[in-house]
């Protein structure tokens, strides 16, 4: 067996099939070169498991994925471990300030501009994604919740996030085979780009 090196910390089990999901449609097994994915059930959990696995912990190398509004808890947890002070992601400041490549990159963690399920429907586009949605058997189900007056006459995007949020399991059931009908060249940059680190 293997032996782990490196921890990759995501917010969920989603992230997690996400990032499987990519690997294997690149031929990579990432158990065996010694990467284990952990999805960590919620981002307020991170300095739990960067004690757990980083310095303060095993000392094993890190990575990871985060939605847009997590970014601060993931910036200040990695803070508190030692691995950098005023850490940038490129997503504001970083990026606008020239430093280039933001901070957060340079340690394996990457961000998603909303969250994992938005950079996948951007990516797909809806047409794409509804007939994943299709394909699981929950077409009408979708059309229901666009008939809702909450929903009606908002985007489609919009639409398709909300019903990704909404039903038990649903991230979970959809993020490996919206990976999985994306183009190859059309994969989310954090999900690309943590893969790319690996």
């Amino acid at each position: 067996m293997t032996r782990t090196h490196t921890v990759v910390l995501v917010e969920g089990i989603s992230d997690r099939s996400a990032v499987e999901a990519l690997a294997a449609r690149r031929g990579r097994d990432l158990a065996a070169e010694g990467v284990s994915l952990v999805a960590m059930g919620g981002a307020t959990n991170i300095g739990t498991y960067i004690g757990r696995f980083g310095p303060p912990g095993r000392d094993l190398r890190l990575a990871g994925l985060c939605d847009a509004g997590e970014e601060g808890a993931f910036r200040r947890a990695l803070e508190r471990a030692g691995l950098g002070t005023g850490l940038t992601s490129g997503l504001g400041s970083g990026l606008a300030s020239g430093r280039g490549r933001s901070d957060l990159e340079a340690l394996g963690f990457f961000v998603c501009v909303a969250d994992l399920e938005d950079e996948l429907i951007r990516a797909l586009g809806t047409a794409a994604v509804e007939r994943v949605i299709e394909a699981g058997g929950e077409l009408g189900s979708f059309r229901t919740l666009q008939k809702q007056p909450g929903w009606r006459g908002r985007s489609t995007h919009d639409q398709l996030r909300r019903f990704m949020g909404a039903g038990s399991g649903r991230k979970i059931r959809y993020s490996g085979p919206l990976v999985t009908a994306l183009d190859p060249d059309r994969v989310p940059r954090p999900l690309d780009a943590l893969l790319a680190h690996l």
